[in-house]
């Protein structure tokens, strides 16, 4: 899955849409975290722990860590050449950030000895893998787009069907 972003990010270059280091900062990095944070929270569950408290402290470190990442990339779209609509704020920031609470509350369920806490952490692993399948998307669909624009801008279709 992360070489899909690796995919996104040489389209980015190659078709110079929306290819500046902040706007990869923005909304293609966070790709890459949500598709890392999945495999982070399958690996914290299949680890031999000693106790089920080191794993309640593991994915509070994990919802802390990626709360506070969720409210960098605020300030990395902010600066970003794209301006993000409220779809983007959605999918970029707001449901990364439900799901990193949505790891505090898990952790509180393990320490309240709450067995719904299992149910909790998959779906969690899963709505950050569909984020991360979602959002690669978008960048791809965006970047084709805007290629297919500017080059209509600038004719290269037409220059493009006259050659032999």
């Amino acid at each position: 899955m992360t070489a899909l972003q690796f995919v996104v990010i040489t389209l980015i270059t190659q078709a110079r849409a929306a290819g500046s280091s902040q706007n990869i900062r923005a909304f293609g990095t966070p790709t890459v975290i949500h598709f890392c944070t999945a495999l982070l929270i399958s690996a914290g569950m299949v680890a031999p722990w000693n106790t089920i408290d080191v794993l309640a402290n593991c994915l509070v470190a994990f919802a802390l860590a990626g709360t506070a990442y969720a409210l960098r990339i605020v300030w990395h779209a902010r600066k970003a050449d794209y301006r993000p609509d409220a779809e983007d704020w959605i999918w970029y920031v707001g449901l990364p950030f439900v799901a990193h609470v949505a790891l505090l509350v898990a952790a509180a369920l393990i320490r309240a000895k709450i067995p719904w806490y299992l149910a909790l952490v998959a779906v969690d692993a899963l709505v950050f893998l569909l984020l991360g399948v979602r959002n690669a998307w978008d960048t791809v669909t965006y970047i084709a787009v805007s290629h297919a624009l500017k080059r209509e801008a600038v004719g290269e279709d037409s220059i493009e069907r006259r050659k032999p």
